[in-house]
């Protein structure tokens, strides 16, 4: 989802960010719906449907994305077209046919549909360009500066007797579920693999983060044109801590300074699009990300975010339909050039295998409608798009955490994205359930939310890379199912807060099932089995 994968701010102040802040940290993105009728930003042409909302975009330059053949004669025709339709192109994606445009035309997309060779054409957003989602649930919890150093004093004093460990390892009980700690004696990653965090940025500056940071295979993404100027993919702001923390859960060094990555021999870069203002995660900027991704040689990217405005795309309605197009072009490319992608669930505790599902938060970049949606054609992108590796949230033991959203046949596996309500850890220092990781300005904080889960996961898909160097997409998802570890279904109602109520409810068997998919990742296995 566009927003980080946390509690609206699958993040910050959004569940788009799938991470949800609590104190120290939980991430979580949030996803958006809207009702049949409601008000949208679809153009006069829209089809009635869930996806079709009454009002056109507001007026202003929009941003869109219009869909093409990829041949060039196609593609010079419809440019031709852009300019007569009062446009601008701003970036052109020739081999898979997707123009990036701006136009203050409000009936651009309209007549960009009808233009011989445009396949689809459509509004990203709903409200206009200014001059300027993640998946975490709740605000960080940031570790104090002087706790951190003494924490540092301490391992220091007995790194003798326990050389592996790093500073603030003992709060990471997320590395202990899944092996990481074991795995890195075995195999800390190759740094011939590289993860891409396309999301709010990365401090490629933070102690934790610098040795193993790419900068060749970094950029800002922002607007639909690659910037690869040097510090570009860093965060506009230090509260666009989001993609800085993934990073850090993917591959923070082992070098006695702070925490550990699930993978910190591997490479990381960082793809910033995240709006320097809003901090949406606009298609456009998403489908750069791709692109950029799969022609600068990245193996596996981390999605811990949905495509803003809409927490799902139905179909029906024009724009959201464009969006679909063109962000699934662009990923299924970076699969056909060996990328294998990975995103968070979503931080809404949603059943994506659902017959309906209300959607109370989209557009999230004007007025938001309440609207049902079916999850089966109305999409949370780029989660439930075809190849891609989606992945829901586990706390300390092992069960779902309460925000994570699921799906029997859309979970592909589970991870580590904490709960800080009803699984709280007994055995570490904070005894606090979220993810502790690295923070803008050579800090720490815990998050919780999908947002984190997800890196978990990349993390060990990029272990079995490092393991199986000539897997590609296919065969490393396969693997990574393979080695997962299915705890089953609850025995017992899903009722995280003993209210009698059953908040969710987990369907399929001991092999597959909505709650964790094929089982929760397992970065031991991953760097064991053959």
């Amino acid at each position: 989802m566009a927003h980080l994968r946390s509690s609206r701010t699958s993040g910050s102040s959004r569940t788009r960010r799938l991470a949800l802040a609590l104190p120290l940290g939980v991430a979580l993105a949030a996803t958006v719906g809207f009702a049949p009728g409601a008000a949208t930003a679809a153009p006069a042409d829209a089809p009635a449907g869930p996806g079709r909302a009454a009002a056109a975009p507001a007026p202003g330059k929009l941003a869109y994305v219009v869909n093409t053949r990829t041949d060039g004669r196609t593609i010079a025709a419809v440019k031709k077209a852009i300019a007569k339709a009062d446009g601008t192109v701003v970036a052109t994606y020739a081999k898979i046919g997707v123009i990036v445009a701006h136009s203050a035309n409000p009936d651009f997309g309209k007549e960009l549909r009808k233009v011989r060779g445009v396949q689809s054409a459509g509004a990203t957003r709903t409200a206009p360009l200014t001059a300027a989602g993640t998946t975490e649930e709740g605000a960080p919890t940031f570790l104090s500066k002087d706790r951190a150093r003494a924490l540092q004093r301490q391992a220091a004093s007995g790194a003798k007797d326990a050389p592996a460990q790093e500073p603030l390892e003992a709060d990471q009980w997320d590395l202990r579920a899944i092996g990481a700690d074991k795995a890195a004696k075995l195999n800390p990653g190759s740094g011939k693999v590289t993860v891409g965090v396309i999301d709010t940025g990365v401090d490629d500056t933070h102690p934790d983060l610098a040795p193993s940071f790419s900068a060749k295979q970094s950029a800002n993404c922002v607007g639909g044109k690659a910037d690869t100027s040097p510090g570009a993919w860093r965060p506009a702001k230090k509260e666009h801590y989001h993609g800085t923390h993934v990073a850090g859960e993917i591959a923070a060094a082992r070098n006695g300074i702070g925490v550990a990555g699930v993978a910190p021999g591997v490479k990381v870069a960082g793809i910033k699009v995240a709006d320097p203002v809003s901090e949406l995660f606009y298609p456009e900027s998403v489908v750069c990300a791709f692109v950029f991704a799969a022609d600068h040689g990245i193996e596996i990217t981390n999605n811990s975010y949905y495509v803003d405005p809409w927490l799902y795309n139905c179909k029906d309605d024009p724009d959201q339909r464009a969006i679909v197009d063109a962000v699934n072009r662009a990923q299924l490319y970076a699969q056909r050039k060996g990328t294998l992608h990975l995103a968070s669930a979503g931080n809404s505790n949603h059943d994506l295998d659902a017959d309906a599902i209300v959607d109370t938060t989209s557009p999230d970049d004007s007025t938001p409608v309440t609207r049902t949606i079916d999850p089966h054609t109305c999409l949370d992108v780029p989660t439930q798009l075809p190849g891609v590796v989606t992945v829901s949230a586990t706390g300390v033991y092992q069960a779902k955490s309460y925000y994570s959203t699921y799906g029997n046949g859309v979970v592909d596996v589970a991870a580590p994205g904490g709960d800080r309500r009803y699984q709280k850890p007994t055995d570490t220092p904070s005894k606090d359930g979220g993810i502790l990781s690295t923070m803008p300005g050579g800090e720490y904080a815990w998050l919780q939310g999908t947002s984190m889960a997800a890196p978990h996961a990349a993390g060990v898909a990029a272990l079995l890379k490092s393991t199986h160097p000539k897997a590609g997409p296919a065969q490393l998802q396969k693997l990574l199912k393979k080695q997962a570890d299915n705890p089953g279904c609850p025995t017992k109602p899903y009722d995280p807060d003993g209210d009698g109520k059953v908040d969710a409810v987990c369907e399929g068997g001991a092999n597959r099932n909505g709650f964790y998919g094929y089982g929760i990742v397992d970065a031991l296995d991953a760097v064991k089995k053959k």
